[in-house]
């Protein structure tokens, strides 16, 4: 469990399910990703496989907000000791700072948990929100694939953001 200002990241449970079907069934938080709206079904095969994934693949945990869930973040761990960070805030909590803030706790455990080298994140860039979101944490834009992938009936664009360990330390005067 990570606590922060405002918020407390813990690990997902079954009864997280409702809470997480009602902003994942919506059209405007698929939007961005791979997936359509997810039904019931859909949602708790995602959160069991959350509550099942072995630590060294990394970690996606729920985020509170006074006992409410608000979301959810983590990093997933790849080859050459980096992650890639993701985050999905419900609708009705977006626009306060929550994504930076979970993003920040979950940039912290990546690089002085595990000891990550790397961590980057990927979205369509006409997802404005998360590109501020990006870089607020410092993250610098690496890359603009333009019309690289077919996702939803509609060739889309990726853009890269990424931070090293060493940027992420110096900016905050650790060594």
């Amino acid at each position: 469990m990570i606590e922060t200002a405002r918020l407390r990241l813990r690990p997902f449970t079954l009864d997280d399910i409702p809470a997480v079907h009602a902003f994942q069934s919506r059209e405007d938080v698929a939007r961005w990703l791979y997936w359509e709206p997810r039904d019931e079904d859909e949602v708790r095969a995602m959160v069991e496989s959350h509550i099942a994934r072995p630590p060294e693949e990394g970690v996606v945990l729920a985020i509170e907000r006074d006992g409410e869930l608000v979301g959810h973040a983590g990093v997933g761990i790849g080859d050459h000791r980096q992650g890639e960070l993701g985050y999905i805030i419900d609708p009705r909590h977006q626009g306060q700072g929550y994504a930076t803030e979970a993003s920040g706790a979950i940039l912290e455990l990546s690089f002085e948990t595990y000891d990550l080298h790397r961590v980057y994140g990927r979205i369509e860039p006409r997802n404005v929100a998360s590109a501020r979101v990006r870089e607020r944490l410092g993250m610098r834009k690496e890359a603009h694939l333009i019309e690289n992938e077919w996702v939803k009936g509609e060739w889309q664009s990726e853009a890269v953001y990424a931070i090293l360990a060493r940027e992420w330390r110096e900016a905050r005067g650790r060594r």
